[in-house]
């Protein structure tokens, strides 16, 4: 009697259980639908499941390598060019298109504002006084000063240097390499040297290890456990900004104590001596975050790009032949040692419409949020304040509509006034544009100028799967084949 007693206990207890899961699930799900529905007019769509959305969908069709996917399967089955979904937690608006673009370019600070997940800002801590959104706004004050053409024409030849190093150091005299970490490395040498005139090979490659970290986990699920790529990435973030950045800062402030600093040599000394609309200095702290980040931003992008013009040299020989052709008259114009010049690149116009036309097949960022920041419509559309927008690259660059044959590799496109306004958009657009696109085109023209006139090349594994996450790449990081040519 008392066994069964017990026992009777035990699944009164279990099913007790079970219904309270149940409920709770049907609340969370009830929730979730009330949440995602109860707003009148919205774009067509779906919540997918409570919590996860459709952010599985939405990652999946990056890491099959095609991330245009998502959007191009709802744009034909909603018939809109604008959609509802629930990804990365958030109940979200695509606008996709040209349409979609300019309206979100336009009116950026306006209806939205940039918006992104809250673990960048575990990562990328800002001042506890301010927004993310403000904190941006006082950056884009002063990094135009820097990145605009005129203020990086004295940087060629140091980019030149350092690429010249690079390849010296890791592709002469080498049967086989793999490109993308190579990429990565002159990348971050680059931004190394420029930003905070830090150019020793062995404390770059030191610095390399935990920024590593902080690059692979800004994008991967948010959990703060032991071991997690975003743990690792909050440690590698603290290490680098406490041992390596407020070092650097230290020093160069006690330079320019001494009277030895040059007056803007590079990022850094243009973050010392800037001030906000009320004439104070950013804390050195604030100036870590920012240098950072500037690292992260430069690094990934440029690289990815960088890999995927050998992938395409690679393929097509006429192409590679026009880019050689262009690169070696200007070599042929320097005397022995001279660096690359501001008038040099001007003269690489092909090559710059072979990168952009990489850009467009291959962008390494597929896309980027703004939040609503009140009611408004769009195309007869309502969208709520406090929703999430995305507009999403590929499916803009791979539109038939704007691109005709859109697979084909067609440098072309780009000649005289290039394609419409709003249809190319690998660094965004309006007032959010990345400030650092000036300083991304010398970076690749001088990569290319380096690689072409050194070696041929073929891919090893013809056909190599790309992926995203997030960054557009390679699946097995583009090992090559290298032909130098004969002196």
């Amino acid at each position: 009697m008392e066994q069964y007693y017990h026992t009777n206990l035990y699944l009164n207890l279990l099913l007790l259980f079970i219904s309270a899961v149940s409920l709770s699930f049907f609340a969370i799900f009830y929730k979730h639908k009330s949440q995602y529905y109860n707003h009148p007019n919205l774009p067509p769509g779906r919540p997918g499941i409570p919590y996860l959305g459709e952010t599985l969908a939405f990652l999946t069709t990056g890491w099959i390598g095609r991330p245009e996917k998502f959007v191009t399967d709802r744009i034909r089955e909603f018939s809109s060019s604008a959609f509802k979904t629930h990804i990365i937690g958030k109940p979200t608006v695509v606008l996709t298109g040209a349409e979609g673009n300019k309206f979100l370019f336009t009116n950026e600070n306006k209806l939205v504002v940039v918006w992104w997940p809250d673990s960048v800002s575990k990562i990328f801590p800002f001042s506890e006084t301010t927004s993310i959104h403000e904190e941006s706004r006082r950056f884009r004050k002063f990094l135009p000063q820097f990145m605009k053409p005129e203020a990086l024409q004295r940087y060629v030849g140091e980019m030149d240097e350092v690429a010249r190093r690079h390849f010296a150091s890791l592709w002469e005299d080498r049967d086989e390499v793999e490109v993308l970490p190579l990429t990565k490395k002159y990348t971050f040498w680059v931004a190394c040297r420029l930003f905070v005139s830090l150019d020793d090979p062995a404390r770059i490659a030191e610095l390399g290890v935990p920024f590593d970290h902080v690059a692979s986990g800004i994008f991967a699920l948010p959990y703060d456990f032991p071991g997690t790529p975003f743990r690792r990435a909050i440690r590698a973030s603290k290490f680098i900004r406490e041992e390596y950045l407020m070092e650097i800062i230290r020093r160069r402030k006690e330079e320019c104590d001494r009277n030895k600093m040059k007056a803007h040599q590079d990022i850094l000394s243009y973050m010392l001596t800037a001030t906000d609309d009320g004439g104070e200095h950013m804390s050195d702290i604030d100036i870590a975050d920012k240098i950072l980040g500037l690292l992260v931003g430069s690094h990934d992008t440029a690289s990815a790009t960088c890999t995927f013009v050998v992938k395409f040299l690679s393929e097509l020989p006429d192409v590679y032949d026009r880019v050689y052709q262009e690169q070696m008259e200007i070599a042929r114009s320097k005397s022995a040692g001279e660096l690359l010049n501001w008038e040099d690149i001007k003269k690489m116009k092909y090559s710059w419409n072979v990168a952009c036309e990489v850009l467009r097949l291959t962008p390494p960022v597929q896309g980027s949020f703004r939040k609503a920041t009140t009611d408004f419509i769009f195309n007869g559309f309502s969208i709520p304040k406090g929703w999430k927008l995305y507009w999403s690259v590929p499916s803009t660059h791979k539109n038939e509509k704007y691109f005709p044959k859109p697979e084909k590799f067609d440098p072309s496109r780009f000649e005289g006034s290039g394609p419409e306004p709003y249809t190319f958009v690998p660094f965004g657009g309006g007032p959010k544009m990345c400030p650092g696109k000036e300083y991304a085109r010398l970076e690749i023209l001088v990569f290319m100028h380096n690689l072409v006139k050194r070696f041929k090349f073929e891919m090893l594994i013809p056909g190599e799967k790309i992926i995203v996450n997030p960054i557009c790449v390679p699946a097995n990081g583009l090992p090559i084949r290298l032909f130098p040519h004969e002196a």
